[in-house]
């Protein structure tokens, strides 16, 4: 019947009431146009404008026609911007998910307040999530990107999944302020041989419990570890308590618990990963534009 470009050639001589000043405006010669014009009005069976040597006027069935033709031309517009923005990575939905010792950490916040400026028309589906389940919930589909404190366990996970590390993030570990071991610079693991830890579970926190037993196992003790706590931050007030120490990243120096010091680890293993985690093989425009938002945010930060 006709086409968007019959369409748009309609609304400039409507607008102008000229085919020669809508030729000028389309950047095309005049015979062209008003072939496409009388094309139109065939294919419509009817009459758009009435031309004489002096003048050129809509009719009334072209008045009416310009209505629909600049509604059909505007939501043309709008399916082509919505697809180039899906393209783009502009629109869409994107689930992410992180792992709580991971809200205290600049980069997540970060990251999230510059894609929501740069990509306005992406839905974020926020969850938190251990690191454990977050590789499980990616391999499942249920989430699309991933915060995440470890890399993936088996050879199997390290080929499915892309992995973008955001910083080594240094380990401190928090004291009572009242221990006598609060008020130092740093320390050193054997000078806490003799300490009761606080942890999460392993099947919670594989990476940072590990890390415990590693740098405990290095300087030469095993822990003592008595106290569970379900989460890394409850952890604090379990030290504000007195009942042990723990060891937990520096970004939770940013939770301001009276009873609670914190003094960094002098050991350069002392240091727990931060990542984010996505699936290799998933195209999503708006996965890649987070994670260029991801990479952004690393710089900013002054992240290594």
């Amino acid at each position: 019947m006709f086409d968007l470009r019959q369409l748009r050639y309609f609304v400039a001589v409507a607008d102008t009431l000229s085919f020669t000043r809508a030729a000028q405006a389309l950047h095309m010669s005049q015979p062209p146009l008003s072939q496409q014009i009388q094309a139109l009005e065939a294919g419509l069976d009817v009459r758009l404008f009435d031309r004489t040597r002096r003048r050129v006027a809509l009719t009334e069935p072209g008045r009416l026609f310009l209505v629909e033709a600049r509604k059909l031309l505007a939501q043309a517009e709008t399916a082509r911007r919505v697809v180039t923005d899906a393209a783009a990575g502009f629109s869409g939905q994107l689930r992410l998910a992180y792992a709580v010792s991971v809200s205290f950490h600049p980069a997540l916040p970060e990251a999230l307040l510059r894609f929501r400026q740069e990509t306005p028309g992406v839905r974020l589906a926020l969850s938190e999530m251990y690191t454990t389940e977050q590789y499980d919930a990616l391999a499942n589909g249920d989430i699309d990107v991933g915060f995440l404190r470890g890399a993936p366990r088996t050879a199997l996970q390290a080929k499915a999944f892309r992995l973008d590390v955001v910083d080594q993030e240094r380990l401190v570990v928090a004291l009572p302020a009242a221990h006598p071991l609060a008020g130092k610079a740093s320390l050193r693991m054997r000078q806490l041989a003799d300490e009761t830890f606080l942890a999460q579970p392993r099947k919670l926190a594989v990476t940072l419990y590990d890390r415990l037993m590693h740098l405990c196992t290095k300087a030469g003790f095993q822990p003592e570890v008595r106290q569970i706590s379900q989460q890394v931050s409850s952890l604090l007030s379990l030290v504000a308590a007195g009942l042990g120490l723990a060891l937990v990243p520096v970004s939770l120096c940013a939770v301001r618990l009276s009873g609670v010091s914190f003094v960094p680890v002098d050991d350069a293993d002392a240091w727990l990963l931060l990542a984010v985690a996505s699936r290799a093989d998933d195209p999503s425009p708006a996965l890649d534009a987070f994670l260029r938002t991801v990479a952004a945010s690393k710089q900013s930060l002054g992240l290594p």
